[in-house]
């Protein structure tokens, strides 16, 4: 009963993605006073002025965000070790902050609050962070923890926790904003200006938070810079592709995105999720490691290439992107639809 408790307590990605869904279509709705209208010719920052209250609330947003961040004061804290497999099974272990303002795995401020709201136990219990440098040798991939490794590369954090997913809600605000550009300028070049310096502005910005040591990057605790650079590189990406497809008209070649954006749940919970995948490694011979998935990958591409990292990466691309891109144009040519 305890195990499902945490299961479902567990604040997760999709749920992070509908609660920020959810505040920005409120805010839309709440603050639409704008027309439909072409704004092409009323100035670069006549958009942001007809959604000025909607930026408002972006700003309080991250207001709030940065005042708890590092204005939250941390104590020490204990936890209980969960893990079967730890030589420290069982044991209620220490964490030494009493810091505030501090974006270490241990100490930081969206810890420390998800830890006091959600409760300890109900944390996702094997955290990124046990990759980091200071917990394992063989960072940054997962592996045994060095001796002298500090007790918090144990402990539990809630990657989709509280206060991260509050300031998820910012990249959701600009998404949105891009989104008003294409409604509200009529022309190819005005759209293009609005996404390409807002995405290279946003991505600048980012990128000197992070190396100026201000906001580092941070996809854990959902810090400025990583809003910054994230939403700026989409800015960027989608531009390019608004190019190639609505003013080059190159939609034939990318007409697989077309089909993966019709069946994207499929995609998503049989490629992303790795539904399909883990169905096929239910069924082995032998021994777990005896799959047709484990075969193909090994044999098929990290064999053929001679490198660990280059098959799996070609392995991802072919059969988890490529193949599952072919097979939503076939359903789409069935007319077949996965959707709520």
């Amino acid at each position: 009963m305890h195990y499902y408790q945490r299961v479902i307590l567990s604040l997760l990605l999709l749920q992070r993605i509908a609660l920020a869904y959810l505040v920005v279509a409120v805010i839309e709705i709440a603050t639409k006073d704008a027309r439909v209208q072409d704004q092409s010719s009323s100035g670069f920052f006549s958009i942001f002025r007809m959604y000025l209250s909607q930026w408002i609330v972006a700003c309080c947003i991250l207001l709030i965000y940065l005042s708890l961040v590092y204005g939250i004061y941390v104590p020490d804290w204990e936890f209980r070790v969960r893990n079967v497999d730890s030589l420290n099974y069982g044991k209620v272990l220490t964490v030494t902050c009493g810091t505030r303002g501090n974006l270490s795995p241990p100490c930081n401020a969206v810890g420390y609050i998800d830890r006091k709201v959600l409760g300890i136990n109900h944390l996702y219990q094997k955290p990124a962070w046990r990759r980091h440098r200071d917990c394992t040798d063989d960072s940054p991939y997962e592996g045994p923890f060095k001796r002298d490794a500090p007790a918090w590369c144990a402990s539990p954090f809630e990657p989709e926790g509280l206060l991260s997913s509050f300031s998820a809600v910012l990249s959701t605000i600009i998404g949105v904003h891009y989104g008003h550009v294409l409604v509200h300028m009529k022309s190819h070049m005005d759209r293009l200006k609005q996404w390409v310096t807002m995405g290279v502005a946003l991505l600048l910005l980012g990128i000197i938070l992070h190396f100026s040591h201000a906001i580092p990057l941070n996809k854990q605790l959902y810090t400025l810079s990583y809003i910054c650079v994230t939403a700026g590189a989409a800015g960027i990406v989608f531009s390019m592709l608004y190019f190639l497809v609505d003013v080059v008209s190159l939609r034939y070649v990318f007409e697989p995105l077309r089909w993966v954006g019709m069946n994207a749940m499929l995609v998503y919970v049989m490629a992303a999720a790795g539904i399909f995948e883990g169905f096929l490694n239910g069924w082995y011979y032998d021994g777990p490691k005896n799959t047709l998935v484990y075969w193909v990958r090994k044999h098929v591409f990290v064999r053929v290439w001679h490198s660990e990292r280059v098959g799996i990466l070609l392995y991802v691309l072919v059969a988890q992107i490529l193949l599952w891109a072919l097979l939503a144009g076939l359903l789409h040519r069935a007319g077949v639809y996965w959707k709520l």
